[in-house]
């Protein structure tokens, strides 16, 4: 057994065996009590008084600050800050209760003893459990998994309740606040209450959605045999991406560096560290264009031998040899086609933002005002601006754009549906999927080609083709591959690759479409490359960029609210976002830490693929518009509620904003158009780089992270609270002008009262 695993077991086992002892003390109290006549709240008040039980709540609870060290070594993967004030609550509460006797001998400290023992036996139980079964999900007994994910919605109100009522006696205790001094009465009746209040509807909302997660992942369905391109086997005859991932990376790393390839493989904790070892590898991209070079192909090149793919037989070869040559077998995808039949729009660029649609002037000044706030770069407003000027680009009626998951959130289809391009549809065979495409290319003036399992003549009706249209990356990437190859044979291709997929199913994804990409990029002539980078990644920047970093982090070093989260945090939250110039051929480089650690090593490594592919492409002439998009509020982030609401908040920190889908897709298409159009784009292979990882740096629409003072993973809590404090605060200024009046009531009445009694005399 691993000895973090087997050091985890043990502490656990101690505090599940802590509080077992606790919640037996403080029941059999309870009901010593009843059984003697003694009603339910005086039954409660004497909890505390019961043998052993202050000792025993006093070092089992404090035992729980060592979740906080857990956190922060990455022992597990709980959130340092989330972990350090639900475990700071509780010492506070501790606190009270043990040095306020007034706190000690009222119901409320009984209840708040009985709920947190009746949550924390089957929680440390369940992560025991965990680690033995290897499986938290599906391998703990159901029993207690439900207890683990059901108990907090009585528990959880009850404890606070408990809490509460101790911190509002400790407030005017007399020992504590001799102990403690004066400020305890501040703490424990202002402060602790206020942060209960805004704090506690976020925690059990939080543990709702952690239980609906968790019974969705504990009654999902088998996943069917594997077919098509897949995960290799490991050692377990599982599937698993972890070690795979890290083989990709010291692979292409290990191009240049076999030292840093050996660090990468070394890492047990790939999970926590893949930043590190992605910054290490980008840093000798830096050193030569040759090098980065190098890395792109070894990288790529590694997991094309390492992916493999499985036949409809169940036979498997590597992902290497399957797209090495034709599609076996007779079978291939026929030809659908739709007309559409709507007005085309080519004289002007038109942006949706804000409720209203941007276009002229007002357009031009609305990229000066980005530009100017540092939303986006100088070179991506420049590209807007351009586009907007040549209106001629907009008619892209002679071009085809092939679109690797045309249905994408962040896609084009839209944009070039409405400007009458041909359109060349790649996206699952469901029904639900072609019925929403081909209705849009119905009632737009472009054209939608899209593959399908019958000739469209033999389909009798409009349903019939949607039921007969579509593809599977996975499965039948030589046949799209193929299908592609022949389509339209001496028209412009423009490759666009825009599915995504949550976890190790990006990588696949991502893998299925560079396949695609390749061969008609070198196979077949006047072929360019799309992509939408995000901004939560490793990026080299320009120098102004970097400027702007160094003086936002100026301004924000004073500022209260974010001195007080670095100061709880221990640093560990808001660290700067300016990172030392890395020396290479051609001068310095600049680079940001944009990768989010909660997104996963898989997401990374697919993005990574992409940027690989894009800067082989350009290197044998191949236009590529490779450009940042910004964060976007689309459907697949905002349902996650924590990424919803620090959405809302990071605004705080400029020059961030969050744009809305329609808003990013018009500007990232009228960079795609300048890209395509004009010949002093970075992306024309004519352009001269001084590395090839510059094409990132330009036309960047990054919403402001690029120039934020702060690392955009570090400052996800703060923006949370920033959303709550907001939300919150009209309610709290309401709360508390009712409490004034109602006590400026009271106080009047009671004057009132003792003047007629006065009178009375």
């Amino acid at each position: 057994m691993d000895p973090k695993d087997a050091y985890l077991i043990l502490y656990n086992f101690l505090c599940c065996a802590g509080w077992a002892l606790i919640c037996k003390i403080a029941v059999q109290s309870i009901f010593s009590d009843l059984a003697a006549n003694t009603n339910v709240t005086d039954a409660l008040s004497h909890v505390y008084a019961a043998s052993h039980m202050a000792q025993l709540l006093w070092y089992t609870q404090m035992a729980a600050i060592m979740e906080v060290v857990h956190a922060m070594l990455k022992l597990v993967r709980s959130p340092v800050l989330v972990t350090a004030m639900q475990v700071g609550s509780r010492i506070f509460a501790l606190l009270a209760v043990a040095y306020a006797p007034s706190a000690q001998a009222q119901w409320g400290a009984g209840l708040m003893i009985l709920s947190w023992s009746l949550v924390e036996v089957p929680r440390y139980a369940f992560y025991i459990l965990a680690i033995l079964t290897g499986d938290a999900t599906k391998r703990t007994p159901y029993w207690l998994f439900w207890l683990r994910y059901s108990l907090f919605a009585v528990l959880y109100p009850s404890g606070i309740t408990g809490e509460l009522t101790v911190f509002f006696k400790a407030a005017s205790d007399g020992a504590l606040l001799h102990m403690f001094g004066p400020f305890a009465a501040v703490l424990y009746g202002k402060i602790l209450p206020a942060v209960y209040f805004v704090g506690s509807p976020f925690m059990i909302l939080n543990m709702v959605g952690n239980r609906k997660s968790a019974f969705k992942k504990r009654f999902a369905k088998l996943p069917p045999p594997p077919r098509g391109l897949v995960w290799p086997l490991d050692s377990k005859g599982e599937r698993s991406s972890t070690k795979i991932n890290q083989q990709i990376v010291a692979a292409a790393v290990g191009a240049v560096n076999p030292t840093k390839a050996s660090a990468v493989l070394r890492s047990r904790h790939w999970r926590f560290q893949y930043t590190k070892h992605l910054r290490a590898m980008v840093e000798e991209q830096c050193k030569s264009p040759e090098a980065a070079l190098k890395i792109a192909q070894a990288g790529l090149n590694k997991a094309y031998e390492l992916f493999e793919f499985v036949a409809p037989d169940g036979t498997s070869t590597s992902f290497k040899d399957a797209m090495a040559g034709k599609a076996s077998g007779s079978e291939t995808f026929h030809t659908g086609f739709i007309q559409g039949q709507g007005k085309q729009r080519t004289d002007r660029l038109e942006i949706p933002y804000k409720g209203k649609t941007l276009h002229g002037k007002e357009l031009m000044d609305q990229v000066d005002a980005w530009v100017s706030y540092g939303t986006i770069e100088p070179s991506c407003g420049d590209a807007i601006k351009k586009c907007a000027e040549n209106p001629k680009w907009l008619d892209v009626s002679d071009r085809y754009f092939v679109l690797l998951g045309a249905g994408s959130a962040m896609g084009p289809l839209l944009v070039l549906m409405a400007l009458g391009a041909n359109v060349i549809a790649i996206d699952l065979d469901r029904p639900q999927i072609w019925k929403r495409l081909i209705d849009i290319a119905k009632n737009s003036s472009g054209s939608i080609t899209f593959p399908m399992k019958c000739e469209q003549k033999d389909c009798k009706s409009e349903d019939a083709v949607i039921e007969n249209a579509g593809c599977n990356l996975f499965t039948d990437t030589p046949m799209i591959r193929d299908w592609l190859m022949d389509l339209y044979k001496g028209k412009p291709f423009t490759v666009g690759s825009y599915a995504y997929l949550n976890g190790a199913l990006h990588v696949q994804v991502s893998l299925a479409m560079d396949s695609i990409c390749r061969d008609l990029s070198e196979k077949r002539s006047n072929t360019s490359l799309a992509y939408l980078c995000t901004p939560t990644d490793l990026h080299l920047i320009p120098e102004e960029a970097h400027l702007a970093q160094k003086d936002h982090l100026q301004e924000y070093s004073k500022d209260p609210y974010c001195m007080l989260i670095r100061l709880l945090s221990g640093g560990s939250k808001l660290i700067s976002n300016v990172k030392p110039s890395v020396k290479g051929e051609g001068g310095d480089y600049y680079l940001v830490n944009g990768i989010s650690v909660a997104q996963g090593p898989n997401y990374a490594l697919a993005k990574r693929m992409q940027h690989w592919r894009a800067i082989i492409a350009r290197s044998k002439n191949c236009i590529v518009s490779s450009n940042i998009a910004p964060s976007t509020s689309t459907l697949s982030v905002v349902q996650n509620r924590t990424f919803a609401w620090a959405y809302e908040g990071m605004p705080y920190f400029k020059p961030f904003e969050i744009f809305a889908p329609e808003t990013s897709n018009a500007v990232m298409s009228a960079i795609l158009f300048y890209d395509l159009n004009d010949p002093r784009s970075v992306g024309n292979p004519k352009v001269k780089l001084s590395n090839p990882n510059q094409l990132f740096s330009y036309g960047s629409f990054h919403g402001g992270l690029w120039r934020c003072a702060y690392e955009v993973d570090s400052i996800g809590e703060a923006s949370v609270f920033l959303y709550f404090g907001r939300v919150v605060w009209p309610y709290a200024v309401a709360a508390g002008g009712a409490a004034a009046a109602f006590l400026w009531t009271s106080g009047h009445m009671k004057v009132k009262t003792l003047n007629n009694q006065s009178d009375n005399q």
